[in-house]
């Protein structure tokens, strides 16, 4: 069997699996082209009419104002209608009609084919009009503006019809104020049948680019078909997808979808970090996974790939997602689920220690510098001074930590992250304090949770402190033992959290973004936080969304099982207190 041929069978076996389809690829190109084709003679025609029309009806707008201007600044019309302004009652309509008025206006309506030229008192009533009988009523558009001294130019319905027309108000002779006003309009009749005769050529020419569209698609569609051995696009584009999805997804939880999101591949990775059943075939939006992996596929994408970090059950994950492309074709996502659980929990473990080494070599170095100190008494014979400044050295710690209230805390451990946290948000001009209600009972057994969960809290109230409008920026923290549970209550200076209560829990919520601070606010900490607080038969919540301009917000954790039940029996020692 030659490829060809088997090419052809595999082609044939495709096209039997996937079923009868509704139309073909030719027809439905055919009619995609033609579609578009009319499409943009639709919206040619409509934007060159719209355009010619105003442009027309500016220009009539400015013929019909130069009339206006003209009668208005007549001499003989001013005096008439001065006249008529000053008299007490206006003349009668059989007046008006053989009146110098209504005949000066005529005269000028026939000589500039104007639809009319109507001249009116100073409150609107008609001395003119190409319909006698409407002589001496209102007129029928509001005359306020050009009777303040306005020149008005509009396309307007009246009593004619439609009309480009320019009001002008007439000045008495002696210019000092607006006795009438001058009304001219020229009909837009005949710019609507211009506007015909210049569409009626586009349509024929767009009828001419539907037939020559035609022949080059079917021309285009048979060259295709014989390119791909007859294949539909969609089949080829189920082949390219699943050979993408392998390439790329070895090793990892792997979802594959069509550009409209509808599931074709999903290991068993997938289901089982992500928590699905059998999904192919449904539409990934309409699944129970957290949103930020859906807003991945509604972010545009320049062949670049787009992560997100969620919290799915006790996992981190990182989710990837890539645009499956081939040439111009959009063949759909891959989306990569990775585990990073144990990076996450190491990574968090390594901060932690960070922090805690800097605050070490500050504590090594303020030891360096007071044995210096004393050693200095020591040589020139000042001994007395130099037992009493060792005595004050062990009454106040080897270290002036930034923890105001520090020796409330009796647990080594958190006296030294606590203090280690102290020194960064000094750092921000921040002051972290113990609050008065603080009582530890017993010690710390599980310091990875306690890091992550007290950790996340103080580093979101510093940076609320930070960028908050109370200038003396602090943070409160109060620890409540209670048996084997630890209780932790947060509180800050900044300017609080409006809205949902909830919205800080949420994956990817943060409000920390353009504030400057990288190693904060990527809408994890709290999200996870309150996983591993849940995990234990604990919570963590926001007890008080506070207020702008201070006090800010206070949150509130309980952790059961972190606590040794047995009062600690680990001395407090003075080194640990950073």
């Amino acid at each position: 069997m030659t490829t060809k041929t088997r090419s052809r069978t595999v082609a044939g076996g495709l096209r039997r699996a996937r079923g009868r389809r509704r139309l073909s690829f030719s027809t439905q190109t055919l009619v995609f082209q033609l579609g578009v084709v009319a499409l943009v003679v639709l919206v040619c025609t409509g934007m060159f009419a719209y355009l010619s029309y105003g442009e027309t009806g500016s220009q009539v707008e400015a013929r019909a104002l130069a009339v206006a201007n003209s009668v208005a600044a007549r001499d003989d019309v001013r005096k008439l209608v001065t006249a008529v302004s000053a008299a007490t009652a206006v003349p009668g309509n059989a007046e008006l009609r053989g009146g110098p008025i209504q005949r000066a206006a005529e005269e000028v309506r026939r000589r500039t084919a104007a639809l009319f030229v109507v001249i009116t008192d100073d409150d609107g009533i008609r001395l003119s009009h190409p319909t006698p009988s409407l002589l001496g009523k209102m007129v029928s558009t509001s005359p306020s503006a050009d009777l303040k001294g306005k020149v008005v130019t509009a396309i307007e319905n009246g009593t004619l019809g439609p009309s480009a027309r320019a009001k002008v108000p007439i000045w008495s002779p002696d210019h000092r104020r607006v006795v009438g006003e001058v009304s001219v309009g020229f009909s837009m009749t005949s710019v609507m049948q211009n506007l015909a005769a210049l569409i009626l050529p586009l349509i024929g020419v767009g009828i001419g680019v539907l037939i020559l569209a035609a022949a080059a698609s079917a021309a285009l569609v048979r060259r295709l078909r014989t390119l791909t051995l007859g294949l539909e696009p969609e089949e080829i584009s189920a082949l390219v997808q699943d050979q993408e999805v392998v390439l790329y997804g070895v090793g990892e939880g792997v979802i594959g979808t069509t550009p409209d999101g509808v599931i074709t591949v999903c290991n068993a990775k997938a289901r089982r970090l992500l928590g699905l059943p059998d999904v192919i075939g449904d539409q990934i939006r309409f699944l129970s996974i957290p949103a930020p992996i859906i807003d991945l596929l509604d972010r545009p994408q320049l062949g670049d790939d787009a992560s997100v970090q969620v919290v799915v059950g006790q996992s981190v994950l990182v989710v990837t997602a890539r645009k499956v492309t081939r040439g111009a074709s959009d063949l759909g996502w891959v989306i990569m689920v990775r585990d990073r659980t144990d990076v996450e929990a190491l990574s968090r473990q390594l901060f932690a220690v960070e922090a805690l080494s800097t605050a070490l070599r500050a504590q090594r170095h303020e030891f360096a510098n007071r044995l210096h100190t004393i050693s200095g008494l020591l040589e020139i014979g000042e001994t007395a001074e130099a037992a009493h400044y060792l005595r004050q050295t062990l009454e106040t710690g080897p270290l002036k930590h930034p923890v105001e209230h520090g020796d409330r805390l009796q647990d080594s451990y958190l006296q030294a992250f606590v203090g280690a946290k102290g020194s960064q948000a000094a750092e921000r001009g921040v002051l972290l304090r113990i609050g008065a209600e603080t009582l530890i009972a017993g010690a710390v057994v599980d310091p990875q949770d306690v890091t992550t969960v007290l950790g996340n809290l103080i580093d979101n109230a510093v940076v609320a402190a930070v960028h908050g409008r109370d200038e003396s920026r602090w943070v409160e923290i109060e620890l409540l033992s209670e048996g084997d549970t630890l209780h932790l209550v947060v509180a800050d200076s900044g300017d609080g959290i409006g809205g949902d209560r909830e919205l800080p829990f949420v994956e990817g919520y943060t409000t920390a973004t353009g504030m400057g601070d990288e190693s904060h606010g990527h809408g994890l900490g709290l999200a996870l936080s309150r996983q591993i607080a849940r995990r234990r038969g604990g919570d963590v919540w926001l007890a008080s969304a506070g207020a702008v301009g201070g006090p800010g917000a206070v949150f509130c954790a309980r952790l059961p099982g972190v606590l040794s039940a047995e009062e600690s029996v680990r001395p407090a020692s003075p080194r640990a207190v950073v």
